[in-house]
């Protein structure tokens, strides 16, 4: 949905009354840079190019301004934009406005304008160009064997990093502003042919009904276009990889690119998406097995000082009697209840956390490191916390940072919290409720229409071939059956056979 700021007016014929129009529509800003160039000598008509400075490509502006000036005296000009426009060929995309509003919308998108004296409209010349991040390796999502290009925060260089590997006519990408002030530009990609075409509808839906002044950062697309539903756990899934956006567009899914963040946002996404890595896929699939890990790492991460304060206050029969005897002695003269230890264990620990992030990268580690070490061990020495609480929370938070995604790890290190107050509460009980309301909030989800806990809820046992384990690329014949898409096949069945011994192949007929 394309918004605009006020109502337009008409360009003038006057090249003088133009600019300043144009000058006034600005602000007479600073870096508006106006060129008036003769054509055709003194006799000739009068032209301005009008473009910012560190928006428009210098390369681009020379040629254009080497094309005009080069045919000057060679002919006697007249002010038709259409004889102008056969001499720029070195400039691309080449479009003529009249309206006031869409000249400005250009300048300010880093193209340049070209007015001529005598004619209500201008000639818009695409000039992008502007210094912008080079492509590295991405932040998040590390991997040891794969690629290690990232997105940047251009748009059309992230576009052209997913075409680089998805080398087909069918991959589409359809563009948008959003943002009645900041025009920011959205690009919708997808595979025709693939895609389900409800959930590219719903997506588009979505899109046109956000009406707010800026869009900064994907963020803001992601929480206008989220179902509503998803208090706690994330549905729409976010990559900094075009390995990993290639492979979700190959795989049915809508990516959303934001210009401006190298943020890129998936849809629809389930929870199973959220606990795999692009490396899964680059190493031999005996290699899967390590997401059993992560499985387990999400219960670990949620439940163990839920399940350490149940036994401590309720059920300390279930505990063998040497390790009570043991924690007991630990705990004594310890001035909380385990409750009121845990929390404030965890909550320093979340304060390392975030300072480590928030600071800069050589100091960060070190705080992280040195100081879990030394408040750790003063605590215990102090008496303020017992030996066993912070090994419960140093297990809990390695297990927290083994997920792939910083969002889901967000969702889980909430839900702790959750579940180590029901556990003081109520112990074991508290805890099983906690875990039934979490399982049917779950499988009430719903990403664009897609189950949050498919293939597990419901189940379907063909796509259980990539979700808790991955099997051999040679087996997986179809895309996700819960993505309802128009082309499901990914390689023919007997493709399993292709690797087969000769010799037992003829043992077999």
């Amino acid at each position: 949905m394309i918004h605009t700021v006020r109502k337009s007016s008409k360009l003038k014929p006057s090249l003088h009354e133009n600019v300043k129009m144009l000058r006034s529509r600005l602000g007479n800003s600073a870096d508006l840079v106006v060129r008036e160039l003769p054509l055709g000598g003194k006799e000739g008509v009068m032209c301005a190019l009008l473009y910012l400075d560190g928006l428009a490509d210098k390369d681009s502006l020379f040629r254009l301004m080497e094309s005009l000036l080069s045919h000057t005296g060679e002919r006697k000009w007249e002010p038709h934009l259409d004889v102008i426009e056969e001499l720029i060929i070195t400039v691309g995309d080449k479009r003529y406005e009249s309206e006031l509003e869409h000249v400005v919308q250009a300048i300010v998108s880093g193209d340049t304008a070209l007015l001529v004296d005598g004619s209500e409209e201008a000639l818009i010349a695409d000039t992008k160009g502007w210094e912008q991040r080079q492509v590295s390796e991405p932040m998040t999502q590390t991997v040891i064997r794969g690629p290690h290009e990232g997105f940047n925060e251009d748009i059309q260089t992230n576009i052209s990093l997913v075409r680089r590997r998805v080398k087909n006519a069918n991959l589409w990408v359809e563009r948008k502003r959003i943002g009645r002030i900041t025009r920011t530009t959205i690009a919708v990609m997808y595979i025709n042919g693939i895609v389900n075409e409800k959930v590219l509808k719903e997506v588009k839906n979505r899109l046109n009904k956000i009406d707010i002044d800026s869009i900064l950062e994907s963020n803001y697309i992601e929480e206008f276009i989220q179902d509503s539903r998803s208090y706690v756990f994330p549905t729409v899934n976010n990559s900094e990889r075009p390995d990993v956006v290639a492979a979700a567009v190959l795989e049915g899914r809508v990516a959303i690119l934001i210009d401006g963040t190298p943020h890129v946002l998936i849809v629809p996404a389930g929870l199973t998406e959220f606990l795999q890595s692009p490396e899964d896929y680059y190493h031999h699939s005996d290699y899967g097995l390590l997401r059993l890990l992560r499985y387990l790492s999400v219960f670990i991460s949620v439940l163990a000082p839920a399940f350490y304060i149940g036994i401590l206050t309720f059920h300390q029969e279930m505990m063998p009697p040497v390790l009570l005897v043991t924690i007991a002695g630990q705990r004594e003269g310890v001035p909380f209840p385990t409750l009121v230890e845990a929390f404030i264990m965890e909550t320093v620990f979340e304060l390392l956390r975030e300072a480590s992030v928030r600071m800069p990268r050589a100091v960060g580690t070190a705080i992280s490191i040195v100081g879990a070490l030394v408040l750790g061990e003063a605590a215990v020495q102090a008496g303020l916390v017992s030996a066993a609480m912070v090994i419960v929370v140093a297990i809990t938070a390695i297990a927290g940072f083994i997920f792939p995604s910083f969002e889901i790890g967000i969702s889980f290190r909430m839900l702790r919290f959750g579940f180590m107050f029901l556990a003081g509460l109520l112990g074991f009980f508290g805890i099983t409720i906690g875990i039934i309301a979490l399982v049917l909030h779950m499988c009430r989800l719903q990403s664009f229409g897609v189950p949050y806990m498919a293939p597990i809820a419901p189940f379907n046992l063909r796509d259980q071939k990539d979700t808790i384990v991955r099997v051999p690329w040679w087996q997986m014949y179809t895309r996700p059956a819960i993505m309802q898409l128009r082309n499901v096949k990914r390689q023919p069945d007997q493709a399993s056979k292709r690797n087969v011994n000769p010799k037992d192949q003829r043992e077999e007929e």
